[in-house]
Parts: structure tokens; sequence; C-alpha cells
């Protein structure tokens, strides 16, 4: 469940894993922690960091400050993304694909956590090789960061795009839909 960062402009935070490592010594075991958290604005900003600490809830505070210094803005389109991709870290890859508008965001729960805070309304996703989650997670980052709108390539390029499969779909899905729910969805 996320919670609201107090110090932040409605940043939203998400603990995804906290990690217990244990040191013997000679009175008996020294715990310490370790806390993966997404922190995002479900508008298109999130980031993710990692901190470790003797207590859980400092572990968590010092890698949602983490996360805040590694923003990173992700383009949307319609809710979903602007094109497939896929991305990897270390022997983890993940595949974001776009989907159509109601399809919901269908990915295990590192990938979606990091997508629902991104705001990603509509995307499906599929892991290979390993699913380590602070890799799997930096894999997700990794191609959110790989993604470019229609119009950043169109001026990158110097080229005019026609519509892209995103769109069509948008646009099918939006007429096919009843006309309430068209207004109910744009408010």
């Amino acid at each position: 469940m996320a919670e609201m960062l107090h110090d932040s402009d409605s940043l939203e935070s998400t603990t995804v894993k906290i990690y217990r490592t244990a040191a013997v010594v000679k009175g008996g075991r020294r715990f310490s922690f370790a806390a993966l958290v997404v922190v995002g604005d479900r508008n298109g900003r999130v980031g993710l960091g990692y901190g470790k600490a003797p207590g859980v809830p400092a572990a968590i505070e010092k890698a949602q400050k983490a996360a805040r210094k590694k923003l990173i803005s992700v383009p949307l389109v319609g809710g979903t993304l602007p094109h497939g991709v896929t991305a990897t870290f270390g022997a983890s890859k993940i595949r974001l694909i776009p989907a159509a508008p109601g399809t919901g965001v269908i990915a295990g729960t590192t990938a979606r956590a990091v997508l629902e805070l991104a705001g990603v309304k509509d995307c499906m996703s599929k892991a290979y090789g390993s699913t380590n989650i602070k890799n799997l997670a930096r894999a997700v980052m990794s191609g959110l960061q790989g993604l470019r709108t229609k119009d950043r390539i169109e001026s990158l390029r110097g080229v005019k795009i026609e519509t892209t499969d995103v769109e069509e779909r948008i646009r099918q899905t939006r007429e096919a839909a009843p006309a309430g729910a068209a207004a109910a969805e744009e408010s």
C-alpha cells in the first residue's frame, strides 16, 4: 500500500521489499535491514531507492530519500506506454507492452509497484530470466527511461510519423465505449 510522503509535492511511496541480514557476534546475532522503495506521483514521475540501516524505519527512510534523488520522467500516452520496450538489468529481463484502455496493469508485484507509481494505468509485462526483485525493479526503471513519445522521435529524426498502434487502440476503445463512459473517463 502506498503512503504519502510528508515533505514532498504529492509523492507517494511503496515499500517493495525489506531485507534482513544477521551478523553472528560473540553475544548472539546482530540484525540489520535494507529496504527497496519506489516513490512516484502517479503522473509520470517515478524513482527507485535502496537503503540500509540497523532498524526498518530508518532503512525505509533512507531508501525514500535515495528514490526522491533518482526521480525520472516517464512519457505516457492516454494512461499507457507510447510503445513496447524490452529492458535488462543483470540477469533480469522484462518486456513492457502498451495495452488498450481498461486493461489495467498486468504485471507481477515488483513491476506493478513501479508502473502504478509512474502513473501507468494500462500495460502488460512479462519477466524473463532472473526474477530477483532488485534487478527486476531496476530493469523496469531502465525500460521506462528508454521510452520516447511520437513527438520526440519526430523532432529527433526530422520526419512525420503516422498514427501509432497505441494511438489507434486508444481511439478504437473510445469509439466503442458508451457515451456516458467516455465523458466520465475525461473528467
